[in-house]
């Protein structure tokens, strides 16, 4: 699906779904309407309404097994961000063990992480663009700091192990998030799921071709559920794009002050 519609507020996507898929349901009613005259409405009306319930079952799978890779997706995504969020708190936490000078440059630099993050990497991970290949200089810098230093006694050696620690997760996880911001519904999905719509829409028109009324209400019926499971899935379908999306939110929380380094 279009990276457009990703980036539209979620009422004005609905309005985009919707309005595509009830004209659709008109197309097909109208088609159906003209060509269901003499013989060919007799043969119509002869297809078998047992028709219906077995392909609006396999809709319904189409839209479960869709449904289920996005909220996987979203999860992950979720996961990722608050386990990077704890591992970077978790070492601003030890670096109090650290020498004072050591102990501010840690801050610092995890600070200017989050901020890089929050600004530059997560536009780009909304746009799709963002890249595993680029190490991060911040925390890459923090890393190199924490392991060239020379503890003095025990809880110096305890925190520089930690925070070493600490530090790798963190960059796994921000490896993570990077990989799954690349996650999508794929298209050969989306023309699935809207070519089992539309062959239940003809079958409704269809079976219903003597009655109108009757044929335009059920296909409106269908039609609202196959648009309302569209935008459903097509709101969360990118983890890290639109107006609902996993946000840096965790990140930001747990930032350094600037002026007392907590």
């Amino acid at each position: 699906m279009s990276d457009w519609l990703h980036n539209l507020p979620v009422p004005v996507m609905a309005l985009s779904i919707f309005a595509f898929t009830y004209l659709l349901a008109i197309m097909i009613f109208a088609a159906v309407a003209a060509l269901a005259t003499g013989e060919r409405a007799k043969s119509f009306q002869a297809i078998s309404p047992g028709m219906l319930p077995v392909l609006g079952i396999i809709f319904g799978l189409f839209v479960a097994f869709t449904a289920a890779q996005v909220w996987s997706d979203n999860d992950r995504a979720s996961t990722a961000v608050s386990r990077e969020a704890s591992a970077l708190r978790a070492a601003v936490l030890l670096a109090a063990g650290l020498p004072p000078e050591q102990e501010g440059r840690v801050r610092d630099l995890v600070r200017g992480y989050i901020e890089q993050t929050a600004k530059v990497e997560w536009p780009m991970m909304a746009g799709q663009t963002a890249s595993l290949r680029p190490a991060p200089p911040a925390l890459t810098e923090a890393l190199q700091l924490v392991v060239s230093m020379t503890p003095q006694g025990a809880g110096q050696q305890t925190a520089q192990r930690e925070i070493i620690s600490a530090l790798g997760i963190a960059l796994d996880a921000r490896r993570q998030r990077i990989i799954i911001s690349q996650a999508e519904v794929n298209p050969v999905k989306w023309w699935s799921l809207y070519l089992q719509a539309i062959c239940e829409l003809f079958v409704i028109a269809l079976v219903h071709c003597g009655n109108r009324l009757a044929s335009g209400i059920a296909m409106a019926l269908f039609a609202t559920g196959v648009a309302a499971s569209v935008l459903l899935i097509a709101a969360h379908d990118r983890p890290f794009t639109g107006q609902i999306s996993v946000g840096p939110e965790p990140l930001l929380q747990i930032m350094p002050d600037a002026s007392t380094g907590r």
